[in-house]
C-alpha cells in the first residue's frame, strides 16, 4: 500500500485531485457531475486514508457540495494504513483504501466497537509504456521492472536489462514525482515498499511530460495511469505485463475490470462505518459515489466499475441502510 504520509490532513470540498498527492489531474479533465441544487442536508461526513482513493473521493466531494451545500466532506491522506487506525478508533466516517483492511486492523476495529461496512467504489491500473518504435519489448515481468527501478538501480542500457535480449541503446527513464499516489502504488507493486525507488529519473506530476520523455527518446520507459495510455494512442506504446498466472496481458479496461492485468491493475475501497449510516448526509454521499460512479472515475481518471460490481456495492448499501433504519 503507499507511504503513509503521517498525521491525517483534513481538507475542504475545494481540494484538487492534484492536492491530494495523486498525480491525478482531475481538475483538467471533463465529465464530473453538475449541479447547483440546494437541499435540506446539512452536516458533515469524514475521510481519511489513501492517497491513491484520495482523488476519487475528493472528486466525489466537490460535486456532491455542489448538489448539497450544506455538507461538508473532508478527505484525508495519511495512507491506507494510518487512515484505518483513525478509522478503526471511530475517527472518521470513511476510510479510503487501496487494499482490503487486514485481520489486525479488523481487530483493532472490533476492540473498539467500530462495524463497517466495505465498498469496491473503483478500479484502478498502471500502465508500463515505451517508445512507439520500440519493437524487442513483448512483454515485462515484475521482476525485471524491480531490476530497472529498484533503489540503487544502475541500468542504463536496454543491453543491461534482465530477462531479454535487448539493443545496446541508453535506457531513459520518466515516471510520477514522489508525492504522486501513483509513484505510491507502482514502487509498492514492483519493488516491495511504497516510495523505494531509484532517483535519477525523470520525475513529474504532470503525466503529459513523462508522454514527451518517452516519445522524443527511442529508449523511453516510463509508468503513469491508464488513461493516459488511451489519450496518447500512437505517441507512447503500452507493454503487456506478465500476471501472476504467468500470462502476458495488455493493460485495457476490460483487463482491469476482469482482473487479469495484475498486480498493476486493483480494486480500490472505501469502508463506511455502520454507525455513520445513521446520519442521511453519509446515507447520500455513499449513494452519490454509485449513482456517479462512470463520470467520476472518468473525471479521477480510474477506471469504472463493472455492472455486476455496482450491483454488488448497491446491495452492501441497501442492507447497511436496513441495518439503520432508513
Amino acid at each position: 500500500m503507499q507511504k503513509t504520509l503521517g498525521i491525517a490532513i483534513a481538507f475542504a470540498l475545494v481540494l484538487s485531485a492534484s492536492a491530494c498527492g495523486s498525480g491525478r489531474n482531475a481538475g483538467d479533465r471533463a465529465g464530473a457531475p453538475a449541479g447547483t441544487a440546494e437541499s435540506d442536508l446539512s452536516g458533515r461526513v469524514e475521510a481519511d486514508g489513501s492517497s491513491t482513493v484520495g482523488p476519487f473521493t475528493t472528486a466525489a466531494a466537490e460535486a456532491f457540495g455542489r448538489e448539497h451545500s450544506g455538507v461538508r466532506v473532508t478527505v484525508g491522506i495519511s495512507g491506507t494504513g494510518g487512515g484505518f487506525e483513525r478509522f478503526c478508533r471511530g475517527e472518521t466516517d470513511l476510510s479510503n483504501a487501496s487494499r482490503p483492511i487486514k485481520d489486525e486492523e479488523t481487530d483493532l476495529c472490533e476492540q473498539n466497537g467500530v462495524d463497517f461496512v466495505e465498498f469496491h467504489v473503483v478500479n484502478d491500473g498502471l500502465a508500463v509504456v515505451v517508445n512507439p518504435g520500440n519493437d524487442w519489448v513483448d512483454c515485462f515481468t515484475i521482476e525485471q521492472l524491480n531490476a530497472i527501478w529498484a533503489p540503487g538501480s544502475e541500468i542504463d542500457n536496454w543491453s543491461d536489462v534482465p530477462g531479454g535480449d535487448y539493443p545496446d541503446l541508453p535506457l531513459t527513464l520518466a515516471g510520477p514525482g514522489t508525492d504522486s499516489g501513483t509513484f505510491d502504488y507502482f514502487t509498492e507493486t514492483v519493488n516491495d515498499e511504497g516510495g523505494a525507488s531509484r532517483s535519477d529519473y525523470q520525475a513529474s506530476e504532470d503525466d503529459n511530460v513523462i508522454v514527451q520523455a518517452v516519445s522524443g527518446a527511442e529508449g523511453g520507459l516510463g509508468y503513469f495511469g491508464l488513461s493516459y495510455v488511451q489519450e496518447n494512442d500512437g505517441t507512447i506504446k503500452a507493454v503487456p505485463i506478465e500476471n501472476q498466472d504467468g500470462e502476458c496481458v495488455e493493460p485495457s479496461i476490460e483487463t482491469v475490470q476482469d482482473g487479469s492485468y495484475n498486480p498493476l491493475g486493483r480494486p480500490l475501497f472505501i469502508y463506511a462505518k455502520t454507525a455513520s449510516f445513521e446520519r442521511p448526509e453519509v446515507q447520500a454521499f455513499i449513494q452519490y459515489l454509485l449513482d456517479h460512479n462512470h463520470q467520476l472515475a472518468e473525471t479521477a481518471l480510474y477506471v469504472p466499475l463493472t455492472e455486476g460490481q455496482l450491483g454488488e456495492a448497491q446491495s452492501s448499501l441497501d442492507e447497511a441502510l436496513a441495518g439503520a433504519g432508513s
